[in-house]
């Protein structure tokens, strides 16, 4: 009965949207930024090494990747200062250059809204002021850590909203940064803001337009993570972003994806996702997410919930957190979760442990999963 209400609902919401809402349609569009980094032409135009430099739109990251680690320590500072914005944006580019012309980028920046950015000490791995703007953000050594995770946010997160004054743990860095705190020493977090976001809860958010080219973006960046050397990550997928994470799965060069208040991944169940990654989901009693119909009709919505056992992800509990945005709260049944999956040290049911060895003790066994 309950499936049969959702799926009138959403054929009144389709229905509602075909015939005219074209106000509602209207004030909430976005226009996804795609294609490669601010200053690309002026990189492709150089030859300041005596050769051309590699293509930032079509050079994959482990091309790059090549690319800079047959340059001198010269040749790679001389690149960084003529085009910090393409060298903190270029996927396969060494952390350590990226973090440096970012900073560049930062401090040439007259834009109020990224001011903040600019404080000393922080870890910017991507920095793209354009439109709303876009950004990535280190928690931890990336450099030296064992195991690295990248949450990928939803709705109304950009550039400029991304040092909002919300709960500690409800913006993109304060649930990168509680979820580095709570998985310990040897991992990094990275909160990535590198795809344009729905604004509200509108008609961008019930359809997949802009999860189609943030998945492309996300794919990059997490090849790029890679190429550079680093482990693959486990990818944190909130809200919206799972849409995107769902989208990019099949791609994806994750350990773990782990959905948080997803309205759906644009896939009948787990085996639809076609990953190598574990997956995971969750959802709080409290989260409003559940009250959206987990149907698609007519371009609007994004399929089954994760969470139902029928989808055939692990379950993480969740029953400590409150609201949409309460995953990552200290304290909570969802965040020590999170953060074994972080750590890389899970054996839900003794899944993933070796034939003849014993799980770490710190191990969680996850209530309710499902194989």
């Amino acid at each position: 009965m309950r499936r049969y209400a959702r799926t009138l609902v959403a054929f009144a919401l389709a229905t509602s949207v075909v015939a005219g809402t074209t106000g509602w349609v209207s004030g909430d569009a976005q226009q996804a930024l795609t294609g490669p980094p601010p200053g690309s032409a002026q990189w492709r135009a150089d030859r300041v090494l005596g050769a051309e430099l590699p293509d930032p739109e079509r050079a994959t990251p482990a091309e790059v990747a090549v690319f800079f680690a047959r340059l001198s320590t010269g040749e790679r500072q001389l690149l960084l200062v003529r085009h910090p914005s393409v060298v903190g944006n270029l996927d396969g580019v060494p952390l350590e250059l990226r973090y440096r012309a970012n900073s560049l980028a930062l401090a040439a920046e007259d834009d109020p809204r990224y001011r903040s950015l600019a404080a000393p000490g922080r870890q910017i791995l991507a920095f793209d002021p354009r439109g709303r703007g876009q950004v990535a953000e280190v928690f931890g050594d990336l450099r030296a850590a064992r195991r690295v995770s990248v949450v990928v946010p939803g709705s109304d997160n950009d550039a400029g909203t991304f040092d909002r004054e919300v709960a500690a743990h409800g913006a993109p860095p304060g649930m990168a940064r509680t979820l580095h705190t709570a998985a310990g020493p040897g991992t990094a977090v990275v909160a990535w803001v590198g795809y344009t976001t729905p604004v509200g809860v509108g008609i961008d958010a019930a359809t997949g337009g802009l999860a189609e080219a943030g998945a492309g973006r996300l794919t990059r960046f997490t090849e790029g993570l890679t190429a550079d050397g680093l482990p693959e990550p486990a990818v944190f997928c909130h809200s919206y972003g799972s849409v995107v994470c769902g989208i990019a799965a099949r791609r994806l060069p994750a350990t773990d994806l782990v959905v948080l208040g997803s309205p759906g991944m644009r896939a009948d169940d787990a085996a639809g996702l076609r990953t190598k990654a574990r997956v995971w989901a969750a959802k709080d009693p409290t989260d409003w997410i559940d009250n959206v119909p987990n149907v698609r009709f007519a371009g609007l919505g994004h399929g089954t919930d994760p969470t139902d056992p029928a989808f055939g992800a692990r379950r993480v509990p969740a029953n400590e957190a409150r609201g949409h945005a309460g995953y990552f709260a200290p304290g909570t049944d969802s965040l020590r979760a999170f953060a074994a999956i972080a750590r890389g040290t899970t054996t839900p049911e003794g899944a993933g442990t070796p034939t003849g060895t014993r799980a770490p003790a710190d191990a969680p066994v996850l209530e309710g999963v499902v194989r």
